[in-house]
């Protein structure tokens, strides 16, 4: 998922590295993840808040201080104010959970995430002039690209857990929001890093244009271009359209749907809009099954 997989591959700009949170759960292993011995954890934290990330990425100075052990869980590095920013993270996931259930509004915070991180540039190495996930999405200059239409809401939603949890950054509560609004549709649970740096100012928002456009002359080609940009390839554009198993498209944000459908019309959370599967609120393959369906009937 990109704001995962992004981060990864983004290490010149969106990430300040730090703290690797997965509560509750053990993570599993992985190229991407592989788990470090207490020793050298330690090093390893200390040598990222001498010298920062390769390409100049700031580093928030409390949470280089936290590491997760794979076998024994939590364990605090060098710092009371470690468990500080455990507590509030947790803290804030759970409220996010509570959110969903009150509000069912997983795809919105997916897309706010997304949109938070989507914006990355490979070519750019000085941050923020980079994008990605870095809190920029709060400001009203960027929410007002045509892109953004609507995320002012998902915004609203979550702005009394930022408030409650100052600690936590916004650029890491997006994403936070996004992955716990993945698992709690029944999708993966995503092994997060946190400790990314929030922009300070509108003045270091993105440009527009960075993100995929709705109903493009040339789709292929649009798309391409965009997601190029951020490092990654046709599979994982394939991988990453999924998404839109969740939620529903609204014409008054993006122009395309309908107004709503037997499956919208009656909610959960906001009624109305057209989605893209049955289930709108389930993570699934639903969405892949029906271009797999389209496709061998051909267009209509």
């Amino acid at each position: 998922v990109l704001w995962r997989h992004q981060n990864e591959r983004a290490r010149a700009g969106i990430i300040s590295l730090v703290v690797h949170f997965s509560p509750n759960t053990r993570t599993k292993e992985s190229p991407l993840n592989p788990p470090l011995p207490a020793a050298e954890a330690d090093m390893a934290v200390h040598h990222l808040l001498r010298r920062g990330i390769s390409g100049g990425s700031p580093l928030h100075p409390l949470r280089g201080l936290l590491l997760v052990s794979q076998e024994l869980g939590w364990r605090q590095a060098s710092s009371a104010a470690a468990g500080d920013a455990v507590a509030e993270l947790r803290g804030a996931r759970e409220d996010v959970k509570q959110l969903l259930k009150e509000k069912s509004c997983h795809p919105i915070l997916v897309r706010l995430g997304w949109h938070d991180a989507g914006t990355y540039d490979k070519n750019i190495s000085e941050w923020p002039q980079c994008g990605g996930a870095n809190g920029s999405l709060r400001f009203e200059i960027e929410l007002k690209h045509a892109a953004n239409a609507g995320l002012v809401n998902a915004l609203k939603l979550i702005q009394a857990i930022k408030d409650k949890y100052a600690g936590v950054t916004y650029a890491d509560l997006f994403q936070l929001a996004s992955a716990t609004a993945v698992e709690e549709a029944g999708g993966p649970k995503i092994p997060m890093i946190y400790g990314r740096v929030d922009v300070s100012a509108p003045d270091q928002c993105p440009p527009e244009g960075r993100l995929p456009a709705a109903g493009p002359p040339s789709p292929a080609e649009h798309l391409r271009e965009v997601f190029y940009r951020m490092g990654l390839n046709d599979k994982e554009i394939v991988a990453l359209s999924g998404a839109h198993t969740l939620g529903r498209s609204r014409p008054e944000r993006s122009g395309w749907g309908k107004p709503e459908t037997k499956y919208t019309k009656n909610g959960p959370g906001a009624p109305g809009g057209q989605s893209w599967t049955s289930q709108w609120l389930k993570f699934d393959n639903s969405y892949f099954k029906g271009c797999q369906r389209t496709t061998r009937r051909g267009p209509s």
